[in-house]
């Protein structure tokens, strides 16, 4: 598997819980730096973050990716719609919080978010209305 770094660097430790998250090793850990610049269009600027992954377009589609997305929430929102275009699905994405009780603050991987799976379960609650008895 392939890990997409958008942001701070992955530790060892954080590594190794990918790979027990996932059951599949890391094997790969391409790490793109981010800088937004807000005086600029953020979706050029996202378009070429994605394009120094320096993956090809059958790479896109056909490599298992796990994405560690940035944490400015307008880049990750943007981040997420680019890969999805190129990907043809939503990427799981790395979870990372500080973990409890640590000090200093040390930061662990605590869940591997599906978000493909949420698109498609959220996708169940979209129904025409008429099934619904409304008519507006």
């Amino acid at each position: 598997m392939i890990t997409l770094n958008f942001s701070h660097p992955l530790t060892a430790e954080q590594l190794a819980q990918v790979t027990g998250l996932t059951k599949q090793p890391v094997e790969r850990v391409v790490d793109v730096p981010v800088q937004v610049d807000h005086g600029r269009p953020l979706a050029e600027q996202i378009a070429k973050l994605a394009e120094a992954a320096g993956l090809s377009s059958e790479e896109w589609q056909t490599l298992p990716l796990v994405v560690n997305p940035p944490g400015y929430a307008p880049a990750a929102t943007a981040l997420l719609a680019e890969l999805h275009g190129r990907m043809g699905h939503f990427p799981p994405l790395l979870w990372i919080r500080a973990a409890a009780g640590s000090t200093p603050t040390r930061f662990e991987v605590s869940e591997i978010v599906d978000v493909q799976t949420i698109r498609d379960r959220a996708r169940e609650g979209r129904r025409p209305h008429f099934m619904d008895g409304r008519t507006s």
